[in-house]
């Protein structure tokens, strides 16, 4: 059997999430806990629609939740392999998009601005963004791992081993 080649570079980028299941779970618990002790306490003093209000900031906070849990399922994929650099997107609904890039032609190139670093790959014209999604340093780090790994891909087979001369 043919066996594909190792890429020269291959990442998948994704939201992160710092809050698990577990921990969503906990903290809306004690949001709805704490909001209903004080729904309650309003209702006893004869303000009885705060504990509605009590309720809808529960349900509010755990929509929000509910569309940033939606959203980590966002996914990007870089892959430089032989012939070509591919970037596949996929968004928090599940559409795809491809875009394969000829490698020789590929210029990495991350903005330099204060809280903003962001990283396009430019060809032919054309550019594309990258790991919107990630912190300034992720893509610094990851700009600077494309750009390691588009030289490579740009040497000449051998280049980097030096011959030995028997005599």
């Amino acid at each position: 059997m043919d066996q594909a080649p190792q890429p020269f570079f291959q990442a998948e980028l994704r939201p992160h999430r710092s809050l698990g299941r577990r921990g969503f779970f906990i903290l809306i618990g004690c949001v709805a806990l704490i909001n209903f002790g004080a729904g309650i306490a309003f209702w006893l003093a004869g303000a009885w629609p705060v504990l509605g209000f009590c309720g809808l900031e529960v349900l509010l906070l755990w929509l929000a939740f509910r569309y940033s849990y939606a959203q980590a399922r966002a996914r990007e994929f870089v892959i430089l392999d032989g012939a070509s650099l591919t970037i596949r997107r996929i968004s928090a609904r599940g559409l795809q998009k491809q875009w394969q890039l000829q490698p020789y032609w590929v210029r990495v190139e991350c903005d330099d601005e204060p809280d903003s670093h962001r990283l396009t790959l430019w060809s032919h014209g054309r550019g594309f963004n990258l790991g919107q999604f990630l912190s300034p340093a992720e893509r610094l780090e990851l700009a600077e791992a494309l750009r390691d790994a588009l030289w490579r891909w740009r040497q000449p087979p051998g280049a980097g081993l030096r011959s030995l001369e028997v005599i």
